[in-house]
């Protein structure tokens, strides 16, 4: 009996123990099964982020009138290599050597030899050595790594790369502000780029994609290129600008001659449709170059170069306001006429111009030259101070201050955003009555109006001057300006799927109509005279075209003051006149100042800002394929000349005339 009660106690015991194995191997495979599975995958597997591409941002190649282009990109992604080890997996023996190796082929610094010896001896299982590397440097190290892995019995998948996307400039330093960058480092957790600012920013929701999952194994046997890639990257949506890379490349290109003749601090040309409000070209100098962007951010002057100040900066516009002033009348004169009243004035008659005094300033206004009386062609052939400055006192006399304001802000846009795609914009500066500087004074005083007649007591920037102007090209409509044509996702399938659409016609159709006909053509006849002889911006005159616009050159205010030497002088015109292809403003800042014999003022905004009008205006007509409508148009020696069929000769002639009778008695 004994035997048998120790058998079975046996038996028994034999019996509870297997019960409890097996028990115990239903916990771990079963119960706790993820648990255990994940841990033996951590020990032989790690997982990395399997890139995506950024979106992408294309040029509107569409422009071409004689034949469309191919798509373009101004950004891609470029497939590049970051170099890690595993420092728990390199025997003590063998450290120094790899460093030493990849120091000299890497080209690294004696200030990046320490930081870069230290990741050899981390306790860790990755460490990142070296970023973006190109395939011919991560082929050359694979290389050299594998026989010495071999030779040293090292186990090969103790370095490896991982691959990621860089941003590339295909056109290099070419829209650098409106771009930007991402910077080199990304997010570690989500591998998302960190935007600069300007486009990238703005759209970055847009342009984010999801990276994917690859799954690696860590064995001698098995590299760690062949990992499985378990969830798939997706991309982010690429972005169509409505600008062109050559408009672009025009722009420029003549800009930074122009800066530099005039020997100035900076400059900017932008480029609109005066229709859809689509920019055409958004140009900047100095430039800057979005790979080199450390260089800019780490430097308190170039820092200022990356900002894109046809938005961020707002400057007095100067004479450039006077269409607008004339615009301005002329709506009073129909609000008049509406309730039975007489006239504010006759756009064709002589106005007494000779008085400079104006209530509320101590010192007279002054005209560049004396004028006894002029018309509103003539005022704005030669930016007569006196005349716009006259019209001003009748409309705030006849009609009030809220009046001319609300001109201001609804007929034109001033004091508003453009709602422009770029971070950072600013409103301007537009005077509200009733409220006081901080030292006390009022804004709004009894001479403002006289002075924002002129361009002077408003600050406006360039792109709300383009809005301004299209004002005139199109026919009294006030556009939305847009940098975007369409936002487009290509989703993991390959269908594709469009985000935002700026293309549609309901989007033009949406502008309001702030000018009638009669009023935008009667300020269009009076802008033609400003770039013919006798006007204040020949050097404007684009040979082969007929063209409008205006000079402004505007006194900057330097601590506080107006500076005598420091302006900003600008150019803002379109072409042709009829069926404009562009409105097109350039803005020279700070000139160098002073007087060349035989040429005048070389500050001024019809010398230096003028001149690169119509070298943009056209190249980029000729680029468009827009036929010349006054080919007759030409200089007198050039055998194309015909005084009796050239645009505008005939007229200014007789400008000329009528001014000598009334002025020169």
């Amino acid at each position: 009996m004994g035997s048998k009660k120790r058998l079975t106690f046996v038996a028994l015991f034999i019996f509870f123990c297997f019960s409890g194995l097996i028990a115990k191997f239903y916990k771990i495979q079963i119960i706790e099964g993820e648990k255990w599975t994940a841990k033996a995958n951590n020990q032989h597997y790690f997982f990395v982020n399997e890139p995506f591409f950024r979106g992408h941002f294309f040029s509107n190649t569409l422009l071409n009138r004689r034949h469309p282009e191919k798509p373009q990109s101004f950004v891609i992604d470029v497939k590049k290599f970051h170099l890690h080890i595993d420092p728990s997996s390199i025997p003590a023996l063998h450290r120094d050597s790899i460093a030493d190796y990849l120091i000299t082929h890497l080209h690294l610094t004696i200030e990046e030899e320490m930081d870069f010896k230290s990741h050899f001896h981390q306790k860790s299982r990755n460490r990142k050595l070296a970023m973006w590397l190109d395939k011919e440097t991560k082929d050359s190290v694979m290389e050299w790594w594998l026989t010495f892995a071999r030779e040293h019995k090292v186990p090969r998948n103790t370095l490896f790369f991982v691959s990621d996307y860089q941003r590339s400039y295909p056109f290099g330093k070419l829209l650098g502000q409106v771009l930007h960058t991402i910077q080199n480092k990304k997010d570690e957790i989500t591998g998302q780029g960190i935007p600069t600012g300007g486009l990238e920013s703005q759209f970055d929701h847009y342009l984010k994609g999801k990276p994917g999952k690859r799954r690696l194994m860590r064995s001698p046997r098995n590299s760690f290129e062949m990992g499985e890639v378990i969830s798939q990257p997706e991309n982010g949506a690429d972005i169509y600008l409505t600008i062109n890379h050559n408009l672009q490349e025009i722009a420029e290109d003549e800009l930074a001659k122009g800066v530099k003749q005039a020997r100035a601090k900076s400059g900017t040309a932008v480029m609109m449709d005066p229709r859809t409000g689509e920019i055409l070209s958004l140009a900047q100098y100095p430039f800057f170059n979005p790979p080199d962007y450390k260089r800019y951010f780490n430097d308190k002057e170039l820092i200022q170069e990356t900002k894109v100040k046809a938005i961020t900066d707002a400057n007095e516009p100067g004479s450039i306001m006077k269409p607008v002033t004339l615009a301005i009348a002329m709506v009073a004169n129909e609000v008049l006429k509406k309730r039975g009243e007489m006239a504010l004035f006759n756009p064709d008659d002589k106005m007494p111009t000779s008085d400079s005094h104006f209530p509320g300033r101590s010192k007279p206004l002054k005209d560049t030259h004396f004028h006894q009386f002029l018309n509103m062609d003539m005022a704005l052939q030669k930016s007569s101070n006196i005349y716009m400055a006259r019209l001003n006192e009748k409309i705030i006399a006849r009609l009030g201050t809220d009046f001319y304001r609300s001109c201001l802000v609804n007929i034109f846009g001033i004091g508003k955003k453009t709602g422009i795609e770029l971070p950072s914009e600013t409103t301007g500066v537009l005077p509200v009555p009733g409220t006081k500087h901080p030292n006390g004074t009022l804004k709004w005083s009894v001479s403002t109006p006289y002075l924002m007649a002129i361009g002077h007591n408003i600050q406006v920037s360039s792109l709300q001057l383009l809005r301004i102007y299209a004002v005139f090209a199109n026919g009294g409509y006030l556009v939305q300006p847009t940098l975007v044509q369409k936002i487009e996702k290509t989703h993991i399938d390959g269908t594709k799927e469009i985000l935002l659409d700026n293309r549609q016609k309901e989007r033009i159709n949406t502008f309001p109509k702030v000018l009638n006909k009669d009023i935008v053509q009667r300020v269009v006849r009076a802008m033609k005279f400003v770039t013919k002889k006798g006007g204040s911006a020949p050097l404007a005159d684009v040979k082969g075209y007929t063209e409008a616009g205006k000079t402004g050159t505007a006194e900057k205010v330097i601590n506080g003051a107006y500076s005598q030497k420091h302006y900003c002088s600008s150019f803002v015109g379109f072409a042709p006149v009829k069926n404009a292809a562009f409105v097109l403003v350039v803005t020279i800042d700070e000139p160098e100042y002073g007087y060349l014999q035989g040429v005048g003022m070389q500050h001024h905004g019809g010398r230096c800002a003028a001149p690169v009008f119509r070298e943009i205006a056209r190249r980029s007509l000729e680029y468009l394929g827009v036929t010349p409508d006054d080919p007759h148009g030409y200089p007198v020696a050039d055998p194309r000349y015909d005084s009796k069929k050239a645009d505008w000769i005939a007229e200014t002639e007789d400008l000329k005339e009528m001014y000598d009778k009334w002025n020169k008695q």
